[in-house]
């Protein structure tokens, strides 16, 4: 028996097997997807650039934050503008720089801080706190220099802040702490007082 000819054929190329509109549908889903992930990457990086995330660790700043919390921290809130008196801040410990402290603003450059029958005096004017669980059961007197910042944690008793290591330089600031996302439940912006001082009487 004479055998038949046989003939190969190529395999169909891609673009042969895939119709026209489909082939569009894909290439469009793809370059949707870069572009998604870019924007995304862009995003990230401006985030971690302008903010900071911080765990708060231990009880020195209840009742206004507690343990556990997870807080954002605005970089750039000082960038143009001086700290306010009430203000939260987040910043490097300058006794070891590779932890994180968060304090309230009590006293702000040039000011006397004095501390004594449980009252906080700016420049001899009493300080009204009104986030205060208990007063502090210390006394002292602090001056703070142009480039620092006098900061305490809300519970006064309980805190290592500027009354145990003194003024804080205002180079280790790395922002102001403005809202609380985790968790959930105690999610929320964190309140910044515009403390003022009342004249002694």
């Amino acid at each position: 028996m004479q055998d038949l000819p046989t003939h190969e054929t190529a395999p169909p190329e891609w673009g042969a097997a895939v119709s026209p509109s489909l082939r569009t549908r894909i290439l469009r889903f793809f370059g949707e997807l870069i572009q998604t992930v870019a924007i995304a990457g862009v995003l990230f990086l401006a985030v971690n650039l302008l903010t900071a995330r911080i765990r708060v660790e231990g009880i020195s700043m209840e009742p206004s934050l507690h343990e556990g919390q997870f807080v954002v921290v605005n970089r750039l809130a000082y960038r143009w503008n001086d700290a306010e008196r009430g203000d939260i801040i987040v910043f490097r410990f300058p006794l070891n720089p590779s932890r994180r402290f968060i304090k309230r603003v009590i006293g702000l450059p040039g000011n006397t801080v004095t501390i004594r029958g449980g009252d906080v005096y700016i420049d001899g004017q009493i300080l009204d706190e009104p986030y205060l669980a208990a007063t502090p059961r210390y006394d002292g007197e602090w001056v703070i220099g142009p480039d620092e910042l006098f900061v305490l944690g809300d519970n006064r008793n309980n805190s290592s802040d500027s009354q145990n290591w003194g003024p804080l330089p205002i180079e280790e600031i790395i922002g102001k702490a403005v809202l609380v996302y985790w968790p959930p439940s105690e999610a929320g912006l964190i309140p910044h007082y515009d403390l003022a001082v009342a004249a002694e009487e």
